[in-house]
């Protein structure tokens, strides 16, 4: 094995961790996200959780993170709450830092 393919090993090794990393962090963002939301509409505790694990869930209806968004919005209007959509993006961008800090923390 050439010194070159070690060094694409490595590459591919490292984009590989990167993006498992990413996905632990929009994963416990959006867990964060939920348990916020969730406290927002006064669910009981173990509702909140239910409710996060819902949040997670609903990441994977389509790429990126509007169906997020989107199901914090609908939820946040059914129970009759006003959150801009400015207010939900901001949590969602603040979450993501402090859901980065805690992943990285982790391993």
């Amino acid at each position: 094995m050439t010194t070159f393919d070690d060094r694409e090993k490595g590459f591919e090794s490292k984009y590989a961790l990167d993006q498992e990393q990413e996905f632990k962090v929009m994963a416990r963002r959006n867990k964060l996200l939920g348990l916020w939301a969730a406290e927002k509409m006064g669910l009981s505790a173990e509702s909140a959780e239910q409710y996060a694990a819902a949040v997670v869930r609903a990441d994977f209806e389509q790429p990126g993170e509007e169906d997020v968004f989107r199901k914090i919005a609908g939820d946040f209007k059914g129970a009759g709450l006003t959150a801009s959509e400015g207010e939900i993006r901001s949590k969602m961008d603040e979450l993501s830092s402090i859901a980065r800090d805690q992943v990285r923390n982790d391993v």
